[in-house]
């Protein structure tokens, strides 16, 4: 379907205060022949007259009078457009949403993060959601989410380093293995596990693939917490990032991992060339950092 142009509507509009076709069209810098012709190309598409030319002024048909409202609000619209773009990229207003694979980035990472973006753009509003790496990559396809922090390297992304950190056993405190530091990864492997089921599971498993070994997963746990309190109360030992553990918990105690073993964490995004002016603000202030 054809529609109007923007110039034919702004002709259009001119038409209503005026008290000719050419002098209407003089307003916006158009020859009267160039007026005529783009006048008769609007009831060409719209298939109606809106002027009645044996009107001794200017004076709207039927029709044109009934789409008056509606082209008004079509400038009043592009008008709004304007404004919300501008302000958007003057970032006094706008949402932006990122997904967090966990406590890493949830309780470390991107807390100063944010609250040096939320002191610098108070305007915008940014939402956080919590969910494992492999759904936060999901969310970054599906455009739920404009920004990830998830675990490195991610090539299908472009992608900005937060940090590095190691993983790390946690063992209950009167365990065999406590004494030990660092404890060799065979030694852990004689032990039941508790699998982390977040950010880190895919690095546990390639840690021990890696060494040529199958733990005995005994529990598979999402939450810090739950994981620490299951290891404090002696079901088993885990590897979990540095960077998600607090800095004690009772009835465990934190190891080195012999051989060592490290992650790395960023930010995410389908492309940064692409970005909103928010989610580029963070992104730039994330490179700066």
């Amino acid at each position: 379907m054809d529609y109007p142009t923007l110039k034919q509507l702004e002709l259009f509009l001119a038409l209503v205060n005026s008290d000719g076709i050419a002098s209407a069209g003089a307003k916006l810098g158009m020859t009267p022949s160039a007026t005529s012709h783009a006048l008769r190309a609007l009831e060409r598409t719209l298939g109606t007259t809106v002027v009645d030319r044996n009107a001794s002024s200017v004076e709207l048909t039927y029709a044109g009078r009934e789409i008056l409202p509606h082209v008004r609000d079509v400038f009043a619209g592009l008008r709004l457009i304007q404004a919300t773009a501008s302000a958007s990229a003057e970032l006094k207003t706008g949402r932006l949403r990122i997904g967090s694979f966990g406590t890493s980035s949830s309780l470390t990472l991107l807390p100063p993060l944010l609250a040096a973006f939320r002191q610098r753009y108070p305007g915008i509003e940014v939402n956080v959601s919590e969910k494992t790496d492999l759904e936060i990559e999901q969310d970054l396809i599906e455009r739920r989410v404009e920004i990830g922090v998830v675990t490195l390297p991610k090539p299908q992304f472009d992608t900005l380093l937060l940090g590095v950190d190691d993983m790390v056993a946690v063992i209950p405190a009167g365990h065999e293995l406590a004494g030990s530091d660092p404890v060799a990864l065979t030694e852990l492997a004689r032990h039941p596990l508790i699998m982390t089921y977040a950010g880190s599971q895919e690095l546990v498993n390639r840690m021990f693939a890696r060494a040529g070994i199958q733990p005995r997963v005994t529990h598979e746990l999402q939450q810090i917490i739950s994981i620490l309190e299951f290891v404090a109360l002696g079901h088993g030992v885990t590897i979990v990032a540095s960077l998600a553990l607090p800095d004690q918990h009772e009835g465990v105690v934190y190891r080195r991992i012999t051989p060592r073993f490290s992650r790395r964490v960023g930010l995410a995004c389908l492309n940064e060339r692409r970005l909103s002016p928010a989610a580029a603000a963070l992104w730039e202030q994330a490179r700066s950092a």
